[in-house]
C-alpha cells in the first residue's frame, strides 16, 4: 500500500474522530501526527516539528503575554474602556471586535492578533457580568482574523508563500493591497451576520455553559493592581506589536521574547504560566501541523488535487479555472494546513497557467482568498484553533462556519469578473 493511500486512510479516520467528539481534539490531532510517523509517512522529527514550529511558538508566547495582561490588570482596563465606548449590547460589541480584528490582521500576523485580542475580550466579558459572552465572541474573532489575514500580503503565511512562488517563477507578483478589494465584501458579510441573526443562531448552536475563568472573577471584584507592572506589561505589548510589524525576527521569536520579558519583570510567574496556559490549543495546533505535513509529503494532497484537475479539459476559461482552484483551496484548506495547501496548489497553478497561457497572479489571489475561508473546523488555521478556549465542540465550527463560508464564497466568486475584468 502506498504512503499516499495510508495517509488518506489516516485522514479519513482523523476526520471521524474530530467530528464524533468521542476523543479530545488534542489527543486526535497528536495521534494523527504519530500515526503518520508510525507508518513511515514522515520521519518522527517531522511528527514533533509542530511543537517547535514558529507559529506554535508565537501562539505560546502570545498566550503568556495575554495572561500577563490579565494578571497586571491591563486587560481589565481595556475591557472596561471598550464597554464604555460601545456599551453592553453584545451585537455591538461583537461587530466592533470583528472589525478591529480584521483590520489588525491585515497588517499583523492574524494568529498574533487573535492571541492579543482574546484576553481583552475575556476581560470585557467578565466586566459585563454575563451580558457579553466569550462563546458568542471568540469564534467570530477567529473568523474575522482569517478574513483580515487575506486582505494584504502580510496578513497570513499562505499569502507570503504564494508571493514567494510567483517571484521564484519569475511571474508578475501581487502588490501589498491587491487582495484588499476582494476581502472587503466578505468582511461586510460577516459584520452583517453578527449585526443581525448571528447571536440568535449561535445561542441555539452553543448549548453549553459559558466557560468561567476564576482569574476574571477576581478582576471584577475590585482587585488592586501594581501600576508599575501595568505600565511594564503595556510596554511589552506595544514592543511586541512593533516586533511583529518590523519583521526583524520571526513572529515566534518576538512572542517568546515577550513571554520571557513578562516573567523576568514579574508581570507573571512561571507557576502561573504553566497553570493558565491553554495546553489543549497548543497540542491541537502542534499535532495538526505534523499531521498536515504527512498529508502534504505523502502526496495525498496532490492525489486529491489531481483527481479534481483530471476532470478539466484544455479549453477551460480563466474564470472556470479560478472557480476550480477556489473549490480545491476551500476543500483542502479545511482538511490540512493552509500554508501546506498553498505550497501544494501553487506549483500546480503555475504549471497550468503556463500551459494555458493565463496570468498566474489572479489564480494565486483566488487561492489565498479561499484558504482564508477555512471555517468548518477548529484545526484548519491557528487563529481559529485558538478560539477553542471558549469551550466549543468540533461541530460548532461546522454549523456556524458553513453559513459564513457559503456567503463569503459566493461573494468571492461574484467579485472575480469585477476585479479581473473577466
Amino acid at each position: 500500500m502506498s504512503s499516499s493511500t495510508i495517509a488518506l486512510i489516516i485522514l479519513a479516520i482523523t476526520i471521524v474522530f474530530f467530528v464524533s467528539g468521542k476523543i479530545p481534539l488534542s489527543i486526535t490531532a497528536v495521534g494523527a501526527a504519530l500515526a503518520m510517523g508510525v507508518f513511515g509517512i514522515i520521519p518522527f522529527s517531522s511528527v514533533f516539528a509542530g511543537f517547535s514550529n514558529d507559529v506554535t511558538m508565537m501562539v505560546i508566547g502570545s498566550m503568556v503575554l495575554g495572561e500577563a495582561l490579565f494578571e497586571t490588570g491591563v486587560a481589565q482596563k481595556i475591557g472596561s474602556t471598550i464597554i464604555k465606548m460601545v456599551g453592553t449590547k453584545e451585537k455591538v460589541f461583537i461587530v466592533t471586535v470583528v472589525v478591529v480584528t480584521a483590520i489588525l490582521s491585515a497588517f499583523l500576523s492574524n494568529t498574533a492578533v487573535v492571541a492579543i485580542m482574546m484576553p481583552m475580550i475575556a476581560a470585557t466579558a467578565a466586566s459585563s457580568r454575563g451580558v457579553i459572552t466569550k462563546k458568542n465572541t471568540f469564534m467570530a474573532v477567529g473568523f474575522a482574523a482569517n478574513i483580515g489575514g487575506g486582505m494584504t500580503l502580510v496578513g497570513s503565511t499562505p499569502n507570503v508563500v504564494g508571493q514567494g512562488l510567483l517571484n521564484d517563477a519569475g511571474l508578475a507578483s501581487m502588490s501589498f493591497f491587491d487582495l484588499t478589494l476582494g476581502s472587503i465584501p466578505r468582511l461586510l458579510f460577516i459584520v452583517a451576520f453578527y449585526a443581525t441573526v448571528g447571536c440568535a443562531i449561535q445561542n441555539k448552536v452553543f448549548n453549553f455553559p459559558e466557560v468561567e475563568d476564576e482569574n476574571m472573577a477576581a478582576m471584577t471584584e475590585g482587585k488592586k493592581y501594581n501600576k508599575s507592572k501595568m505600565v511594564i506589561s503595556t510596554v511589552i505589548l506595544v514592543l511586541t506589536v512593533i516586533g511583529f510589524i518590523s519583521g526583524i525576527w520571526t513572529v515566534g521569536a518576538v512572542a517568546m521574547i515577550a513571554a520571557l520579558a513578562c516573567v523576568i519583570t514579574g508581570c507573571i510567574t512561571i507557576k502561573q504560566v504553566f497553570a493558565r496556559l491553554d495546553w489543549t490549543t497548543v497540542w491541537v495546533l502542534a499535532g495538526s501541523l505534523g499531521f498536515a505535513a504527512g498529508i502534504s509529503q505523502s502526496g495525498a494532497g496532490q492525489m486529491i488535487a489531481d483527481v479534481v484537475i483530471g476532470f478539466l479539459g484544455e479549453n477551460i476559461s480563466m474564470f472556470s479555472l479560478m472557480i476550480v482552484f477556489t473549490l480545491l483551496s476551500v476543500v483542502l484548506g479545511n482538511l490540512m494546513s493552509s500554508t501546506a495547501t498553498m505550497a501544494l496548489l501553487g506549483p500546480i497553478a503555475i504549471s497550468m497557467c503556463t500551459t494555458l497561457g493565463f496570468e498566474a497572479k489572479p489564480i494565486f489571489m483566488a487561492i489565498i482568498w479561499s484558504l482564508n475561508l477555512a471555517f468548518l473546523n477548529p484545526v484548519a488555521t491557528p487563529p481559529v484553533t485558538m478560539t477553542l478556549q471558549a469551550g466549543y465542540r468540533f461541530l460548532d465550527y461546522t454549523k456556524i462556519g458553513a453559513i459564513l463560508m457559503a456567503g463569503c464564497l459566493i461573494l468571492t466568486i461574484v467579485m472575480y469578473p469585477i476585479i479581473f475584468h473577466l
